[in-house]
């Protein structure tokens, strides 16, 4: 019969109280998106931003989705009444210092958010408007634009649309910087939030440029392309870097540059998984 060999491992024992009292306070910041089963957009690149970061990460889930770098298989939305249990538990107990919208779906989804947003005197909510996946995919219902521009982008401290995005929401044709400029004025002026203009999808462009405009000051942040790097969620990653600078207390012009920075170097520093490029939030 043969012998088992068994091993043992004692650890120091920790000094817990002085360690209690050195131990860092995060700060808090939600995310209310969609899951991406393929984890490289929604709630699953956002919290790996927050974490990133340095920032506590919570969400609320508004569709579950089958999808993966390839494309969108499905999707199921959560009911009204779950998300919005959702986001009252966090807010009980983890309230958080920022907030993002990602995913929102529907009609009825939006008017939760909405609502619980318009009854109290909330964080800085960040709208990322995602519309359309980098698949093709529809990811926002047809009546559900509407609904955003007349009852949370007035709500939002920020929108984060990309050019596509930007011309559902303003009419306007959006073909080069200028247009990135009007796109920007024209969002502030009629929801008045200030309004982060990307132009990463421009035809011809040299440079990623996007243009911010809060009705005081207009920046145009540009970035040199990332050549050869097919990536799935920087528009989340972009948002969420966003919404973590202000959860720690920086300003929206702060927050705005740094993650800008932030969502490039994930880019040019992207790793492989499973024979695709994937975006990098622990580049540093």
């Amino acid at each position: 019969m043969g012998t088992d060999t068994i091993a043992f491992l004692r650890l120091a024992q920790p000094r817990l109280m002085s360690f209690m009292s050195k131990r860092r306070v995060l700060s808090i910041a939600l995310s209310i998106a969609g899951s991406d089963s393929g984890g490289g957009a929604g709630v699953q690149a956002d919290l790996k931003t927050f974490a990133a970061l340095g920032v506590h990460g919570v969400c609320a889930i508004t569709c579950l989705t089958a999808q993966n770098p390839r494309g969108v298989r499905g999707i199921q939305a959560s009911s009204p009444a779950m998300l919005r249990k959702q986001i009252e538990a966090v807010f009980e107990e983890l309230p958080p210092a920022a907030c993002k919208t990602g995913m929102l779906f529907s009609s009825s989804l939006i008017g939760v958010v909405a609502e619980f947003f318009r009854a109290r005197r909330a964080p800085p909510l960040v709208l990322d408007p995602v519309m359309i996946a980098t698949s093709g995919a529809q990811l926002l219902q047809p009546a559900a634009v509407k609904r955003i521009q007349r009852e949370l982008l007035p709500l939002a401290a920020l929108v984060t649309p990309n050019r596509d995005e930007a011309e559902l929401l303003t009419g306007l044709r959006v073909r080069d910087e200028e247009g990135l400029r009007a796109a920007a004025r024209a969002l502030h002026e009629r929801f008045g939030c200030a309004a982060l203009v990307k132009g990463g999808h421009l035809r011809g462009a040299r440079e990623a440029v996007d243009v911010f405009f809060d009705g005081r000051t207009e920046l145009m942040l540009s970035a040199p392309f990332v050549r050869g790097v097919s990536t799935h969620g920087t528009g989340c990653t972009y948002s969420a870097a966003i919404t973590a600078r202000l959860a720690q207390g920086a300003s929206m012009i702060e927050s705005v540059k740094a993650a800008k920075e932030f969502i490039t170097q994930a880019i040019a520093q992207s790793v492989r998984a499973g024979g695709h490029d994937v975006l990098n939030p622990f580049w540093r």
